[in-house]
C-alpha cells in the first residue's frame, strides 16, 4: 500500500474507499475519487426534497403547525456521471423509499457504484452503465423528483494542470468537459426538462467563474435557475426548476 501511495495512487484508491456523508464508498484504481465538496450538491438535493421544492425560505405551515407532505412521496431521483455512486448512495440512505437510477458511461465506475448502492433500496436502486439519460426505461420521462449530477467540468486545455492523482490515476472522461468545460452540463441540460415532473430539478456541481454560463444554459433550457456556494466547502451548485 505504501509503494502503490508512492506511485502516486490517490489515498482512496490505495485504501479502497473513501468517506462521503457519512458513508464508506468504495473506490477501485481508475476509478474518479468523491470529493468532499460534493457533499454540497447532496444537501441541496435533500433541501428541496424536504421542502417539497419550493423555493428557500420559512415552510408554509398551513396553520397545522406542520410542514405540507412533499408531493414526491417517494421521490424518483437519477444521478448522472455517478462515478463511484457515492450522491446517489448518499440520497438513497438519507430518503426513506427513494427510488434512484444511477447512470454513468465508464464500465469501472458502474461496477463500484453497483457495490456501493446494493442493498440500499432494493429494487428500487438501479445502475445503469450508457451515456447520460440514453439507458434509463423510458418510463421514467416525465416522472423524476430530481436529476442529480456531477459531471466533468474541467477545460480540456487545463487537464495537464491538475494534480497527478487526478490527471494519471482518473478516467479521463470523469474530467474533461470539453472545451470551455460546460460541452456535458449544456448537454444535461437541454434534456432534462423532458424527464422531470412539473416543479422538478436539476442540479449540477460546476465551478464559480462557469456558474454565469451555466446558469444561462440552465435558463436557455427552459428551467428556472438560480446558484448556491458554499464558502466551507469551495462549492458551487447550479439549480433549474421546471414550470408547474
Amino acid at each position: 500500500m505504501v509503494d502503490r501511495r508512492v506511485a502516486g495512487l490517490p489515498l482512496e484508491q490505495v485504501l479502497g474507499w473513501a468517506e462521503f456523508c457519512g458513508l464508506r464508498i468504495a473506490v477501485a484504481p481508475g476509478v474518479f475519487v468523491p470529493r468532499r465538496r460534493t457533499e454540497f450538491l447532496v444537501r441541496q438535493a435533500l433541501l428541496l426534497l424536504a421542502r417539497g421544492g419550493d423555493p428557500p425560505g420559512p415552510p408554509d405551515l398551513g396553520g397545522t403547525g406542520r410542514p405540507p407532505k412533499p408531493p414526491w412521496a417517494p421521490p424518483v431521483v437519477v444521478d448522472l456521471c455517478c462515478g463511484a455512486g457515492a450522491v446517489g448512495a448518499a440520497l438513497a440512505a438519507s430518503v426513506d423509499g427513494a427510488e434512484v437510477h444511477a447512470v454513468d458511461i465508464d464500465a469501472a465506475a458502474v461496477a463500484c457504484a453497483r457495490r456501493n448502492l446494493e442493498g440500499l433500496g432494493g429494487s428500487r436502486v438501479q445502475v445503469y452503465e450508457g451515456d447520460l439519460f440514453d439507458p434509463l426505461p423510458p418510463a421514467l420521462r416525465g416522472r423524476v423528483a430530481l436529476v442529480v449530477a456531477n459531471v466533468p467540468y474541467v477545460p480540456t486545455g487545463e487537464i495537464r494542470l491538475l494534480p497527478a492523482e487526478a490527471r494519471a490515476h482518473e478516467p479521463r472522461v470523469a474530467l474533461d468537459g470539453g472545451p470551455d468545460g460546460l460541452a456535458v452540463l449544456r448537454r444535461v441540460a437541454a434534456a432534462a426538462p423532458a424527464w422531470l415532473v412539473p416543479g422538478g430539478h436539476l442540479l449540477i456541481e460546476t465551478s464559480e467563474r462557469q456558474a454565469p454560463s451555466a446558469v444561462a444554459a440552465f435558463v436557455a433550457s427552459g428551467l428556472r435557475a438560480r446558484a448556491e456556494s458554499s464558502a466551507d466547502l469551495d462549492a458551487m451548485v447550479v439549480i433549474g426548476t421546471t414550470q408547474r
